[in-house]
């Protein structure tokens, strides 16, 4: 008896060091926000943990986590796209997160399917209309936008954009390779130009006349509409949104996301950055400064989020899209898409 209490009370002095001494946790991110370095210098005011990032493509950082699987050099993975954190997990470089208390805060269609990936903040791809020249047949639905009416009307952005091969992969898991090649052949062709830019030079070009209909994040509305400059508030104001697919599968959106990696040396700090970026104060926060959704229950979107409209959310292909990515790819290439 007196021999495990002393090894009970070794491994509670072992674990009590391994929370004390670093007083870090590790994170490589794709994420680029100012929003996230201001909560995590909060983070580190609140609790003393400092938090070492690391920034690069998901890709990247993924190649480098495989590279240091023996002697993990990060404690937590962060990136734009479920997909990726659904690779980092089938390549065996996540830990399961069993935190009852961040668990219990997401919705369970958002959480990763393993248990090894929570998200922080979500959007939706949407599609936007010019209010002056589209007219009243708007689009209801994706498939929507690969009809003839549309032809020389569509602004989008490149096939290598993350956003339109999720989008692409969400098609392929919901209808099959032949609807999302025929959509893609069919958006390629309606096109009034070339695909340049990003999401709110989509916005930009269908409020100078470019192009009637874009597809865009929600997120760069916001953006958008809370700019200093008075072009793109202008901008944001001459296009209505649609969230697309209401009617069945719901409107298509991924999030980023955070997983602990597997063997972290300063786990117990990782876990409590995720407390406090899934807490409904920084939650808030994230919509307020990046008018990216919360991903928190009991959260209300903001008013400007409010103005483009409740919506249906496609969860069932969010987990999905790692299976289909390749085969997306594959599939703007036979249509032509730039």
């Amino acid at each position: 008896m007196k021999q495990t209490l002393q090894l009970l009370t070794i491994g509670l002095w072992l674990a009590l060091c391994s929370f004390t001494s670093a007083k870090e946790v590790r994170l490589y991110t794709q994420r680029h926000y100012t929003a996230d370095k201001q909560f995590f210098a909060q983070f580190t005011k609140d609790t003393g943990i400092e938090v070492k990032v690391i920034k690069a493509g998901a890709n990247e950082l993924l190649a480098r986590l495989k590279a240091e699987k023996a002697a993990p050099q990060a404690d937590l993975y962060i990136t734009t796209d479920a997909a990726a954190l659904d690779r980092a997990d089938a390549a065996g470089l996540l830990d399961k997160l069993n935190s009852e208390t961040i668990q219990s805060r997401i919705p369970e269609g958002l959480q990763g399917r393993n248990s090894t990936w929570i998200p922080i903040t979500m959007r939706g791809r949407v599609i936007i209309y010019s209010k002056k020249r589209a007219g009243k047949d708007l689009p209801t639905t994706y498939q929507d936008l690969a009809a003839r009416q549309w032809k020389g009307r569509i602004l989008i952005r490149s096939s290598s954009s993350v956003y339109n091969q999720s989008l692409l992969a969400s098609i392929l898991a919901t209808e099959g390779r032949p609807a999302a090649l025929a959509w893609a052949r069919g958006v390629k062709n309606n096109m009034a130009r070339p695909p340049q830019g990003g999401d709110r030079d989509q916005v930009r070009g269908v409020a100078q006349g470019l192009g009637e209909l874009a597809v865009t994040n929600t997120y760069y509305l916001g953006l958008l509409e809370q700019s200093d400059d008075p072009k793109d508030r202008a901008a944001r104001a001459a296009v209505g949104v649609i969230f697309p697919n209401q009617q069945d599968r719901g409107a298509h959106v991924n999030v980023s996301a955070a997983g602990i990696v597997k063997g972290a040396k300063n786990r117990l700090h990782a876990i409590a950055l995720l407390e406090f970026l899934t807490s409904k104060e920084v939650q808030a926060g994230y919509q307020k400064m990046t008018s990216e959704f919360a991903v928190v229950k009991g959260v209300e979107p903001e008013p400007l989020q409010k103005n483009w409209g409740s919506f249906k959310a496609d969860y069932a292909s969010l987990h999905k899209l790692a299976g289909h990515h390749e085969e997306a790819v594959k599939i703007f290439d036979l249509a032509g898409w730039k």
